[in-house]
C-alpha cells in the first residue's frame, strides 16, 4: 500500500521529455536495470542502449522517434515513453503526452536550455498532463538547489515544488533528504540510495525547505493550513494526499533530484510515479472519455516494422482489446488487430490482452493512423483527440538513384508519412519535382536515411527549385499563321490574337471573338488548346499567368485546314505576342510571422532585412 493509502491504479503510461541531450534516454536506461528489465544499463555513447535502437538515433546520437519499454515495479506495470527532445522532433512528443498518465520532465542546472525546457512544459501544461521535474545530472551541479529552482522557475507557468534537496559534501550532491518522507539518503552507484540518519548541520536547512514546501501546499488544502497556523506537524497521510491531488489537478510541478547516468535517485522517482501519479480512470476523466462503452483505445505511434508489417503503438483507455478483434477508426476504416505486442525498445513479446491502462503495440490496424482512436465493435468512435501536424518549415526535391524505384517511390513515401505525421510529400509536375517538407535540415536528412535503411529506396536530395512565374504588362497582338505542303493534303491554319494582362491571381481566361466564321467554330477549341500549350513556357522560360487571350481573326483551308495546324498557329502567335506585352518575372513573396524574445529583436530584424524582408506599412513588430 502506498504511503497515501491508494492501492493499485492499473497499468500506468509515463512520459519522458525535456530538452535535447538532458539525459532523457539515459534515465530510462536507469529505469530499465533498477526495475530488473535489464542486467545493465546501456549507454547512448556506446551505442548499446535499449532506447533510441533505430540505426539512424544511433547514427545521430539523439533520439528521433518515441521509444517504449515496459516495466514492473513493485507488482505494478509501468509504461515509459522516452520522446525526442530536439524541437524538429517536438511533434512527436504531442501524439504521445495526452494520454499518458504523467511526464517526467528531465532539466539540468543549464541556463542555456530554459528556452527548450520551456517549450516542454507549455506543451504539457496546455494539455493538461501532471508532471514531475527531475533535475538531472545533480552530480556535476555548481549551483545551490535554491539558485536552480529559481532559475528553472522562469520556464514553468505553475510553481516548482522542491521535494528533495542535496547533501553536499566538498561541494558534491553525495545524497539528498527527502521532505516528504523526512529522510535523509546516500547516493550508491547503480543501486538503491542508502537510508542514513540526518547529517548534523542539516536539521534547519531540512525543516525551512519543509516547510515551504507544506506552505505551498497548503495554498490548496483549508486543513493543512490550519495544522501549520496551529504549528501542529501534519499527518504523512495528509501530506501525500496533498501531493498526489495537486499534482493531478496540476497546481504544482513536484521537484526531484538525481543523476540518471549514475543511478541515482531512480528509486525514489519511481515510488513517486507508483504512489502519486494518476491512474487510468484520472486520465480518461481529464480526456474527457466516458467510463462506460466499447473498449477504446488512442494511437501514440505508427511504426512499419518491414516483414513485420504496421504496427500501431497505443494506450487502452477503456475496456479490453484481444487478439483477432474487429475495430472501427476515428476515421471509419475497420481492422482487424492481427497481434498485441509488449515492447521493450525494438524487442517485442506477445501478449494475450490489452487491459484498460496498458500501453501496447497493435498490429495490422490498416487505416488507423497515429493520433486516431478506435473501439472494438462495428460503431465508430469520436476521436479522443483532435491535433493537426505542424506546418513544414524545411523542404529538399528526392530523385531516385536507381530508375527501377521509380514506383516503389510513392507507397514508400506513403508509408514514411504515415509513421510521421508531419512530414509532408509535394509533387510539382510542372516542375517535374518531388519534395519532401518537415521540420528542419535534420528532420529531413532522417527521413531520407529511412527511405534508404527501412525501405531499400536510395534517394538523392537537392535544393528545390523555385516555381517561377511570369506575366506580361501591356496588352499586344500577333499574327501565326502555320502553312506546311507535302505530297498529299498539307497543313494550313491562321489566328490572330490579343492579349491583355489581368489581376494578380486570375489565372487565364480565353474570349472567342470570331465573326463572319473565318474560323470555323471546330477549329476555336484547338486555338485555346495551342494557347495553353505555348503558356507553359514564356519568353523568360516560365509559365506564364494572369492574362487573357483574345481570338480575333484568322482563316482557313477546306481541305489543309485541321486541330493540329490551328494549335500550331495559335502557339506561333503567342510566341510573337508575349515578347511584345513587357514580360516581367514573378518571384513567390510568403508572410512569415516572427516569436522571439524581446532581448533578440534587433538582431531578427536584420536577418530578415538581410533577405530582402519588410514589415507592411501599418503593421508593426509584436514582441
Amino acid at each position: 500500500m502506498a504511503p497515501n493509502g491508494r492501492g493499485a491504479a492499473g497499468p500506468r503510461c509515463i512520459a519522458i521529455v525535456g530538452p535535447f541531450q538532458s539525459g532523457k534516454t539515459t534515465l530510462l536506461e536507469a529505469i530499465l536495470e533498477r526495475t530488473g528489465a535489464v542486467s545493465r544499463a546501456g549507454r547512448v555513447s556506446s551505442g548499446d542502449s535499449v532506447g533510441d535502437g533505430s540505426a539512424e538515433a544511433r547514427a545521430h546520437g539523439m533520439s528521433i522517434e518515441p521509444n517504449v519499454a515496459t516495466v514492473d515495479f513493485l507488482g505494478e506495470t509501468m509504461t515509459f515513453v522516452d520522446c525526442p527532445g530536439s524541437t524538429e522532433f517536438l511533434h512527436e512528443m504531442r501524439n504521445v503526452m495526452p494520454a499518458c498518465d504523467a511526464a517526467v520532465v528531465v532539466c539540468e542546472a543549464d541556463e542555456r536550455k530554459i528556452p527548450a525546457l520551456e517549450i516542454a512544459l507549455r506543451e504539457l501544461e496546455e494539455a493538461g498532463v501532471p508532471r514531475f521535474l527531475f533535475i538531472n545530472k545533480i552530480d556535476a551541479a555548481t549551483r545551490r538547489i535554491r539558485e536552480t529552482l529559481a532559475m528553472l522557475q522562469r520556464a514553468s507557468r505553475t510553481p516548482l515544488l522542491l521535494r528533495q534537496i542535496p547533501i553536499w559534501r566538498d561541494g558534491i550532491a553525495v545524497g539528498f533528504i527527502d521532505l516528504a518522507l523526512e529522510r535523509a539518503f546516500i547516493y550508491r552507484e547503480h543501486a538503491p540510495s542508502e537510508v542514513v540518519d540526518l547529517p548534523d548541520g542539516e536539521g534547519l536547512r531540512e525543516r525551512e525547505a519543509r516547510y515551504a514546501m507544506l506552505e505551498r501546499l497548503a495554498d490548496y488544502d483549508d486543513e493543512l493550513m490550519e495544522d501549520l497556523i496551529s504549528e501542529i506537524e501534519p499527518p504523512k497521510d495528509l501530506v501525500f494526499d496533498d501531493l498526489a491531488r495537486e499534482l493531478k489537478e496540476s497546481h504544482v510541478v513536484p521537484v526531484l533530484i538525481g543523476s540518471a547516468e549514475r543511478g541515482n535517485g531512480v528509486t525514489r522517482l519511481l515510488k513517486a510515479l507508483r504512489h502519486e501519479a494518476p491512474s487510468i480512470a484520472e486520465t480518461r476523466a481529464r480526456l474527457g472519455v466516458a467510463e462506460d462503452g466499447p473498449p477504446l483505445a488512442q494511437v501514440m505511434k505508427t511504426l512499419h516494422m518491414g516483414q513485420g508489417g504496421k504496427l500501431s503503438v497505443a494506450r487502452v483507455l477503456r475496456g479490453a482489446f484481444r487478439e483477432g478483434d474487429t475495430v472501427v477508426g476515428s476515421r471509419g476504416a475497420e481492422a482487424r488487430i492481427g497481434s498485441l505486442l509488449q515492447l521493450l525498445g525494438g524487442t517485442t513479446s506477445r501478449v494475450g490482452e490489452a487491459k484498460a491502462g496498458a500501453t501496447l503495440g497493435f498490429g495490422r490496424l490498416e487505416g488507423i493512423a497515429t493520433a486516431d482512436s478506435f473501439a472494438a465493435g462495428k460503431a465508430r468512435p469520436e476521436a479522443v483527440l483532435s491535433s493537426a501536424p505542424p506546418e513544414p518549415v524545411y523542404a529538399v526535391s528526392l530523385k531516385v538513384k536507381d530508375r527501377k524505384d521509380d514506383v516503389r517511390l510513392s507507397s514508400t513515401l506513403a508509408k514514411l508519412t504515415e509513421e510521421d505525421p508531419s512530414l509532408l510529400v509535394d509533387s510539382r509536375p510542372e516542375i517535374g519535382e518531388i519534395r519532401l517538407l518537415g521540420q528542419g535540415e535534420m528532420h529531413l536528412r532522417v527521413a531520407v536515411e529511412k527511405l534508404s535503411s527501412r525501405f531499400q529506396v536510395g534517394v538523392e536530395t537537392g535544393k528545390p527549385k523555385v516555381a517561377y512565374c511570369e506575366t506580361i504588362r501591356l496588352p499586344a497582338a500577333a499574327r501565326g499563321r502555320h502553312r506546311k505542303q507535302s505530297g498529299g493534303h498539307g497543313q494550313f491554319g491562321d489566328v490572330m490574337i490579343e492579349v491583355k494582362p489581368l489581376p494578380r491571381g486570375e489565372g487565364f481566361a480565353f474570349q472567342d471573338r470570331i465573326t463572319g466564321g473565318v474560323v470555323p467554330r471546330q477549329y476555336i477549341p484547338s486555338v485555346e488548346t495551342g494557347v495553353r500549350d505555348a503558356l507553359k513556357c514564356g519568353p523568360l522560360g516560365y509559365p506564364v499567368v494572369d492574362l487573357a487571350v483574345a481570338l480575333t481573326d484568322g482563316s482557313y483551308h477546306t481541305v489543309d485546314s485541321s486541330d493540329a495546324a490551328f494549335q500550331a498557329a495559335a502557339r506561333l502567335a503567342l510566341a510573337e505576342a508575349l515578347p511584345k506585352a513587357k514580360p516581367v518575372l514573378l518571384e513567390p513573396i510568403l508572410s512569415v510571422e516572427i516569436t522571439i524574445p524581446s532581448e533578440a529583436l534587433s538582431k531578427a530584424t536584420g536577418l530578415v532585412t538581410a533577405r530582402r524582408g519588410s514589415y507592411p506599412q501599418g503593421i508593426a513588430a509584436h514582441v
